[in-house]
């Protein structure tokens, strides 16, 4: 899989998760393990995106 393939399906990931946040958090009760759960995934998925990156340039 090449370099820019992966930082595509990590940036698509990373979108889906962004709104199933944002689906979580209008809900009446949002559920806070979940929010939790979701957000810790979608920060280490930026955090992979960036080594990406860097190890690129």
């Amino acid at each position: 899989m090449s370099l820019n393939t992966r930082l595509d399906a990590l940036k698509e990931r990373h979108a889906s998760l962004e709104t199933r946040i944002d689906e979580e958090d209008q809900r009446p009760s949002p559920d806070t393990q979940v929010l939790t759960r979701l957000k810790l995934e979608k920060l280490r998925l930026k955090e992979e995106m960036e080594r990406l990156r860097a190890s690129a340039s």
